[in-house]
């Protein structure tokens, strides 16, 4: 677990709550999770995150992440479904 300064997490905070950047945006350039970050504008008392629907967000998230599983799950069936036709295939020679 990363131990961060405060004055790294109150510019993180600033960020999103003063100068209007999007969270997902902040947490993804300083390498640190959405929920890091949700807690710490939590904590520092802003009324900012009050305005950010944090469980829409991490819903929409995971549905995202589902639909991209199910994709990636299909990708490989099919690819393991070629290599095997290939793979009994003789080879043309001469």
């Amino acid at each position: 677990m990363r131990i961060y300064s405060d004055e790294f997490k109150r510019e993180a905070v600033a960020q999103v709550t003063e100068q209007g950047r999007k969270a997902t945006d902040v947490a993804r350039r300083l390498g640190i999770s959405r929920a890091v970050l949700y807690k710490w504008i939590k904590q520092s008392g802003s009324g900012a995150s009050d305005s950010v629907p944090m469980d829409a967000t991490v819903d929409g998230e995971l549905a995202r992440l589902r639909r991209e599983v199910a994709e990636l799950r299909e990708e490989n069936s099919f690819l393991k479904k070629a290599a095997a036709h290939f793979a009994k295939r003789p080879r043309g020679g001469g």
